[in-house]
């Protein structure tokens, strides 16, 4: 079956794989092949390639702007209607509710008066921290947003008075607010970067810094200025936090439960068996992977109001990940149905259930002797597995009907009130069905009908890998039966939760609505993900593997088995550093690699983007500090400016030419608006307020719910701001010269933080869809070498433990994590300008989708080999030492191919023409495997069980299959590595294809 796979690899590859018995060791080294690359069809390549885009990225026939103007007048469709009839339009409700109550009241002349000069502060305040969140999420937002503000005040308090007892000029007054600012300003942009979770705190903190700082300078001091900012602020986090309350209250149980209501559809879906091979379906899957982490972890990270605890939330999504990745392993297309139904009296029914006619009564029967075994396996395990694949089904919609009920909302989000939720019931039809598939499979085993060997009956060992998938996600659907039926039958009450993330973590993390309002969403997933890719990789990496010597004394055995049975794979914080009496020399951290590492984190993009904000807020601040500027400044409230930057700067995206324009558009019309707000009723409050109804409320949601905040929270300040100074200054000194000069304030922060961003360390999509491909090659390497090593060619004695499957599980889920993200991150390529060439997202997308099978192909090599021993297939030590060789050299080469692939694409140079033959090793390995197997079949039989014999046969041949899948991918991952990079000719400056 593998040599049939490999033949299309090595078409017009002339190849000597005679070696005449002739056996070189070499001591370990590698022995590479190089042949001529196997030529593609460009046309098919590119039309599989097209097949694996995004829709996003599909090429459209009609022009830009006609498509552009069809698909926003559909989204403003859709957008209405989900504000009519979802959550999004109560949302939008309390978010507008906390605006317009804040901004009414600043239009009363009386509360205008108490508030004082600043009095649009209290609306600022009320649209930052928005009631449309959850009331854990509010109650954060309110403590961190005032006590950031409260730091930046006292700063700058203290900055103006010591700059007025201190200086003996104007000169003298400006430079200390000046070092003062700039200090502070640093320490905010690196801890902006680091802890996620004082995002609020540490933007409305850089907000008050700058009013302390640049508003009103030269004017003296005093606590006037601090009481006319703070109390507007406070009363603007009470209007929030009331609305929050008591207008149709989240609890943040929602939310939860719509992830797991989700999850559990899309693993329905799935179950619908048998179906054609859908790449859409699996990342479907790895999405609902991936959101529910998200939506588990911000449960835990707030305080929450909800009959869930959050330790069976975390249990709950460990045993809905555990079904998500047992149905990912099976093979949905399968003929053991088709063949099954070949028989006349096999009634079948619709909507995938089909009912099979029993082939037999009692295990006896199962004797009866039928000439062909795939008929005989389809015929006899037909019913029971698809009785089995109802029960999962029907265990999955009770499991979600039950959550569901528990959280109040499924008479909202479903599922339908007819359908059950009797978990007793299910749980029992569940267990009679494995129960029988298990007597079934047993029998079956035993039948003599059945060869002995598998290997030349390919399609037998296919209806195999479909049912025993089957029966192992059987094992965690029952398990997640148990466990939703436990918590059904303790019935919990609603109570609060008090966060229970662990505080050193969620430090660095920031829940939903605030990583939302923050911007830069897809990048931000993107680099935390691949951070913490690179953490779980970094032990696996770093330890060298230092090979015996041909015939090592018993202390270097002694030493290398030790090291084989130490645990890989583990965070550096799960394991205790020795001291250093007891580590090696070259485990000992010297003052000079300290250094070193401290130097390397300040080259970070923590230290880039804080002296980025830094650079750029100082410079457009200077007018604030000089005598001759001071007035203008003032009179025009220019330090909004700055503050815009605080609003527009992003620690990893900038934005492109299509964020500028968007943005300093909304600026604009914002601006014009507010000022229109006032001139069209002639300062009347009420006409005011009607134009802030009509603005705000898409404007609100832009900010809130849209995928661009940055543009929709600029738009909302710029209104507030322009409004209420016109109706603070009655207009004066006109209309229009108050509405341009604001206007312009907002434009000029726009412009700058973008323009800047795009100077100094810009961040390109493109590049870092490149760059993190060949990360994601890296890794699979690891991954590879990890699984030959731990699961495949391991020393007798030390199988894979139970905790290496779970270490591997969690390095597989990291893995489907980056997928994901990368998918997101290439639709960040859209509206990037194309300056040096076209990009062409073709393969870019195929080469992902390559790598990711790459990858499905090891997860099934690392499960296979877990059901048997390759170090035993070919008997005692002398028998397997002709395939020491080989089996290295299969595995070098593909590893190189990696390692060069990777380097190519990091670097973003040329391909070599030749690469070590992966195909062909794996060919010879093939070859010198069947004179192995053939001399072991001269030997006397083990007397093992014949249940896992069988078992460990057909493993044996899928675990060789997903090998021999895995060099036609690396076939692919060379083409489209070579499609992106080039490829380096005989000439070595050139990069021809």
């Amino acid at each position: 079956m593998s040599h049939l796979q490999l033949e299309h690899l090595l078409v017009g590859v002339d190849a000597e794989l005679d070696a005449y018995d002739v056996d070189e060791l070499r001591d370990g080294f590698f022995d590479a092949s190089f042949y001529r690359p196997v030529k593609r069809d460009p046309v098919i390549m590119a039309r599989r390639a097209s097949e694996t885009l995004p829709l996003s990225l599909m090429p459209h026939e009609k022009l830009p702007f006609l498509r552009s103007s069809q698909e926003q007048a559909l989204l403003l469709i859709q957008t209405a209607k989900g504000i009519v009839t979802s959550r999004s339009g109560i949302k939008l409700c309390k978010s507008f509710l906390g605006f317009f109550i804040s901004y009414v009241l600043c239009l009363i002349p009386v509360t205008k008066a108490w508030l004082g000069k600043y009095s649009y502060i209290m609306v600022v305040s009320a649209i930052i921290n928005h009631p449309g969140r959850s009331i854990g999420s509010q109650i954060d937002g309110a403590v961190m947003t005032t006590l950031g503000t409260l730091a930046g005040l006292l700063w700058g308090t203290l900055a103006t008075h010591v700059a007025t007892w201190s200086s003996t000029g104007d000169a003298g007054y400006g430079g200390l607010l000046a070092l003062f600012f700039i200090f502070f300003s640093a320490v905010l942009g690196w801890l902006r970067c680091f802890f996620l979770r004082l995002y609020q705190a540490i933007l409305t903190a850089g907000i008050a810094i700058c009013y302390a700082c640049l508003a009103g300078t030269f004017d003296g001091t005093g606590w006037i200025r601090f009481a006319q900012y703070i109390i507007p602020w406070v009363l603007g986090q009470a209007v929030a936090l009331l609305v929050s309350l008591l207008v149709f209250p989240a609890a943040g149980t929602r939310s939860i439960a719509l992830s797991f209501h989700i999850s559990l559809q899309t693993i329905e879906a799935a179950l619908v068996l048998p179906h054609v091979v859908s790449s859409s379906l699996n990342r479907d899957l790895g999405t609902r992977f991936v959101d529910l982490s998200e939506a588990a972890r911000d449960f835990t990270m707030d305080l929450t109001f909800s009959p869930f605890r959050p330790r069976d939330v975390t249990t709950l999504r460990n045993l809905v990940q555990g079904v998500v990745r047992a149905v990912l392993s099976i093979k949905p297309d399968t003929s053991l149905f088709k063949i099954a139904e070949k028989e006349p009296n096999n009634p079948t029914s619709q909507a995938g259930r089909i009912q099979f006619r029993p082939v037999f009564n009692d295990a006896s029967a199962v004797n009866q002797p039928l000439l062909d075994p795939s008929k005989l396996v389809a015929e006899t395990l037909a019913t029971p597995i698809r009785e089995m694949i109802n029960a999962l089904q029907d265990g999955i919609r009770c499991v979600d009907a039950v959550i569901m009920d528990t959280s109040g909302q499924r008479k909202y989000l479903g599922p339908p009130s007819k359908l059950s939720s009797d978990l007793t019931e299910i749980c029992d039809l569940l267990r009679t069905t494995v129960s029988k598939f298990d007597l079934t499979e047993e029998a079956l085993i035993n039948n003599s009908e059945l060869p002995q060997a598998y290997k030349d009956h390919p399609d037998l060992v296919e209806l195999f890998l479909f049912v025993n998938p089957i029966r192992q996600t059987a094992d965690r659907v029952l398990a997640l039966l148990e466990k939703v039926q436990d918590m059904q039958q303790q019935r919990h009450k609603w109570r609060v939760n008090l966060p229970s993330y662990p505080f050193h973590k969620a430090i660095l993390r920031s829940n939903a609505q605030a990583r939302h309002d923050r911007g830069g969403l897809t990048a931000g997933f993107y680099f935390r993900s691949k951070d913490q890719l690179d953490n779980a990789m970094k032990d696996l990496q770093s330890r060298p593997f230092i090979p015996l010597q041909r015939h090592p004394t018993d202390n270097q055995l002694q030493s290398a088995l030790q090291a084989e049975a130490t645990p890989v794979g583990k965070h550096d914080d799960e394991k205790p550093d020795p001291p250093d009496q007891d580590r090696s020399p070259s485990q000992v951290q010297t003052l000079r690699y300290k250094l070193w590492l401290i130097q390397h984190r300040l080259e970070g993009f923590e230290s880039r983007f804080m002296l980025k904000i830094t650079l750029l807020t100082t410079l457009v601040s200077i007018p604030a500090w000089l005598p001759q500027s001071k007035d203008w400044w003032n009179q025009n409230q220019c330090w909004w400016t700055v503050a815009a930057i605080w609003f527009m700067m992003h620690p990893r995206v900038g934005g492109n030419l299509h964020d500028l324009s968007v943005r300093v558009f909304v600026a604009a019309i914002s601006s014009l608006w507010g000022a229109l707000a006032y001139a069209a009723g002639r300062g009347n409050p009420y006409v005011i307020a009607t134009f802030a109804a009509i603005f705000m409320i898409p404007m609100i949601y832009r900010f809130t719910q849209s995928s661009h905040p940055r543009s929709g929270i600029i738009g909302c300040i710029a209104f507030t701001v322009v409004s209420l100074s016109e109706y603070d200054n009655a207009g004066r000194p006109s209309v229009a010269y108050i509405g341009w000069t604001r206007g312009i304030t907002f434009v000029i922060g726009v412009v700058s933080a973008v323009v800047v961003n795009w100077i100094l360390w810009p961040f390109v999509a493109r590049d870092e869809l490149r760059t993190s491909i060949a990360n994601m090659l890296l890794h699979s390497a690891i991954i590879y070498r990890r699984i030959v090593a731990k699961y495949i060619y391991h020393n007798q004695g030390h199988d894979p433990t139970p905790d290496d499957i779970v270490q591997s599980e969690r390095l597989e889920g990291r893995m489907r994590e980056g997928f994901v993200r990368i998918r997101q991150l290439m639709e960040l390529t859209r509206h990037e300008i194309c300056l040096r060439a076209p990009f062409d997202p073709l393969p870019y997308s195929a080469l992902i989708e390559a790598c990711e099978k790459f990858f499905e192909r090891l997860v099934d090599v690392r499960q296979s080999s877990v059901y048997f021993q390759p170090y035993m297939l070919y008997g005692p030590a002398e028998n397997t030492t002709s395939l020491l060789a080989a089996r290295r050299d299969a595995v070098a080469a593909i590893l190189m191919n990696l390692y060069v692939l990777a380097g190519a694409l990091q670097a973003n140079h040329a391909v070599p023409r030749y690469l070590p033959s992966a195909a062909i090793a794996r060919r010879r390995l093939l070859d010198i495997m069947e004179v192995a197997e053939a001399a072991k079949a001269n030997e006397p039989k083990e007397t093992s069980p014949k249940k896992g014999r069988k078992w460990a046969d057909v493993y044996h041949y899928a675990y060789s299959a997903a090998l021999t899948d895995i060099v036609e991918q690396l076939q692919q991952l060379k083409y489209y590595t070579k499609e992106i990079v080039g490829e380096v000719g005989f000439d070595l400056g050139s990069r021809s294809l």
